[in-house]
């Protein structure tokens, strides 16, 4: 295969450096030719892990493109609200890769989804250029759970484009309170913007009952778990107000462009 020898190729010629790969919501299909090149070149691969031991998410994706030769650097980034233990954790992940690469090392951190989009890593690219700013690095981006949400609907009978004509894309989390969500929504549809709601996780209690209000639930989709061999793709309608996983979101239109077929 062409590909096979590109990534013999990118192996043997890496540079040190380091190189932030997105790996997509879940599914290691949708990793890119440049993720899986990158993986390839590297001599050493970091990803984020929850706490000391774990497994981690993004390895997990990309373990079909890692090599039994390479080595492994988990890196611990805690999911607490918290900000200075964050903080000290994007610090010492910084200053662990910055030293692999000044060692000689093609180094790639894992991301989830896409590197720049919510990513954890870019708490890791901002540290980098404060504390190491010589140190070369290189962003490869990767495919967001709401883009793969959308396409994935769609090849399941669901159409569903995210933003069609003059329509706007709003893609944030979810808000904490009711309210907010209120507001969010109101200017969504005085602008005719589509709203990626990300991590509804346990507000979905009350924002199930808060969407039934406004009679939107059956144009919404809800998905959970892209990617993933559980995954859920669903109209919004068929999930009752109970709490739902982290990686949770949901897509809202609440109009239609003029010119449709």
């Amino acid at each position: 295969m062409v590909l096979d020898r590109d990534l013999r190729t990118a192996a043997a010629v890496a540079a040190p450096g380091l190189t932030l790969v997105g790996v997509g919501p879940g599914d290691p299909d949708l990793l890119t030719v440049a993720a899986v090149r990158a993986i390839a070149a590297a001599s050493l691969v970091a990803y984020p892990v929850a706490e000391p031991g774990a497994e981690g998410m993004a390895a997990r994706i990309a373990a079909p493109w890692i090599a039994p030769g390479q080595s492994h650097r988990p890196l611990l980034f805690p999911m607490v609200e918290e900000a200075e233990p964050r903080r000290r954790a994007w610090h010492a992940a910084a200053d662990a890769l910055a030293a692999e690469v000044a060692a000689g090392a093609a180094v790639v951190l894992l991301c989830e989804g896409d590197a720049s989009l919510y990513a954890s890593c870019s708490y890791v690219l901002l540290a980098l250029a404060e504390r190491h700013p010589h140190c070369p690095v290189r962003v490869v981006p990767g495919v967001p759970a709401v883009a793969a949400a959308a396409a994935m609907a769609s090849t399941l009978g669901m159409p569903w484009p995210l933003a069609l004509q003059q329509e706007g894309l709003l893609i944030r989390p979810t808000p904490d309170r009711q309210e907010e969500l209120e507001a969010v929504l109101d200017q969504a549809a005085a602008n005719g913007t589509v709203l990626a709601l990300l991590k509804l996780g346990r507000r979905w209690r009350w924002v199930q009952p808060l969407l039934a209000n406004r009679g939107l639930l059956a144009g919404a989709l809800f998905a959970r778990r892209v990617g993933w061999s559980d995954q859920l793709l669903v109209v919004a309608d068929q999930v009752p107000a109970e709490a739902q996983p982290y990686f949770s979101l949901l897509l809202i239109r609440q109009g239609s462009p003029e010119v449709l077929p």
